[in-house]
C-alpha cells in the first residue's frame, strides 16, 4: 500500500448553515402562535415588557457567570440600544397590539413582506445589486401577500385596525434590519442581544403600565408555555439565530427567508389554534415561495471563454 493511499483522505466540513436557517425558521414561524396565546390571557405590552426583561437579564447573567469578556465598545452598545427599540419594543409592541385581532396565520404573512422592502433598501443604502430576477421575485411576494390580506379584509376574517398595527411592524423590523446592516456593531452578539432585550423591555415599560391593567392577566398554564417560549426561544435563540444570518447572509438574503413564515405559520395556527386555513390562502403562498426563490437564488457565474 502506498504512503499516499495510507493517508486518510480530509473530511468535508460539515455545512451548519440549512440546519441554522431551519431552526431559525421554525423558531420565528411559531413565535407568532405563542404571541397569539400569550395575548389572549395577558395584555400585549405587559407580556412584552416582562418578556424583554427577563430574556436581557437571563442573557447578561450567563455572561457574568461564564465571566464572558466584555468587547462591545459604548458605540456598539448603544447601536444594538436602538435596535432593540426598533427590533423589539417597535416591531412586537405594534405586532402583539394586531395580534389581538388578527390571526396568527396572517400576521406571519403580513411580516413576511420583510424581504421586499429589505431588498430594495439595501439596494439603495448597502450597494446590494438589484436585478431583474430580484425585482421580478419581490413583485411576485407582494402579490402573493397582498392577495391573502385582500380576500381575509373582503370575507371578514381579520380586523383593518389590527392588520394596520401589523404593517406598522413590519416597517419597524425592516428599519431593525437596515440599521443592524448600516451601524453594523461589533463584538458579543450574545451580549448585544441582551443589550437590545433590556432596552427593548424598559422602552415598553412605560406604555405597558399607563395603558394596561395587571388585573386583565389571566394565569394559565398556557400562558406560562408561551410566555417561557418567547423568552427562550424567540427573545434569546431566534434573534440570536437572526444576527449571525443577517451577518453571512446579507441583508437581502437572510430577510427572504421571511417569505417561509406565511406557510410554517399557518401550519402551526391550523395545528395548535386550530385556525381555519382556506385554499385561496394557500394560491397566495405560491408566487411568495416563487418570489423567494428568485430573490435567494445565486446568479449564475459568467463563462469563460476557452481559448
Amino acid at each position: 500500500m502506498s504512503a499516499a493511499t495510507s493517508l486518510a483522505a480530509p473530511r468535508a466540513r460539515f455545512n451548519t448553515l440549512p440546519l441554522l436557517i431551519a431552526l431559525f425558521c421554525l423558531l420565528w414561524s411559531y413565535a407568532f402562535v405563542a404571541g397569539k396565546i400569550g395575548v389572549t390571557d395577558c395584555p400585549p405590552l405587559i407580556l412584552l415588557a416582562a418578556r424583554f426583561s427577563l430574556a436581557g437579564v437571563l442573557i447578561l447573567a450567563v455572561s457574568w457567570l461564564r465571566s464572558d469578556r466584555w468587547d462591545l465598545t459604548w458605540r456598539d452598545a448603544a447601536v444594538f440600544a436602538v435596535i432593540g427599540v426598533a427590533n423589539n419594543a417597535l416591531y412586537l409592541g405594534l405586532g402583539y397590539t394586531g395580534l389581538k385581532t388578527v390571526s396568527a396565520g396572517l400576521g406571519a404573512l403580513i411580516v413576511s413582506a420583510n424581504p421586499v422592502f429589505t431588498a430594495m433598501l439595501a439596494a439603495m443604502f448597502l450597494g446590494e445589486s438589484m436585478t431583474l430576477r430580484k425585482v421580478v421575485g419581490l413583485v411576485l411576494g407582494i402579490v402573493g401577500v397582498a392577495f391573502i390580506v385582500w380576500h381575509r379584509l373582503k370575507v371578514g376574517t381579520d380586523s383593518p385596525h389590527g392588520i394596520l398595527f401589523t404593517l406598522a411592524s413590519l416597517a419597524s423590523t425592516v428599519a431593525g434590519t437596515m440599521l443592524f446592516k448600516l451601524l453594523a456593531p461589533k463584538g458579543s452578539l450574545w451580549i448585544g442581544n441582551g443589550i437590545q432585550n433590556i432596552a427593548g423591555g424598559l422602552a415598553v415599560m412605560p406604555f405597558a403600565f399607563t395603558l394596561s391593567n395587571i388585573s386583565d392577566i389571566v394565569p394559565s398554564m398556557r400562558l406560562a408555555g408561551a410566555f417561557a417560549y418567547l423568552v427562550l426561544g424567540g427573545s434569546i435563540l431566534a434573534y440570536l439565530l437572526w444576527f449571525h444570518l443577517l451577518k453571512v447572509c446579507g441583508a437581502t438574503a437572510a430577510s427572504a427567508y421571511h417569505f417561509l413564515m406565511p406557510p410554517l405559520g399557518m401550519l402551526f395556527a391550523y395545528l395548535v389554534l386550530g385556525e381555519h386555513v382556506e385554499f385561496r390562502d394557500l394560491l397566495g403562498i405560491v408566487p411568495v415561495a416563487l418570489g423567494i426563490y428568485l430573490v435567494t437564488r445565486p446568479a449564475a457565474a459568467p463563462k469563460r471563454s476557452v481559448t
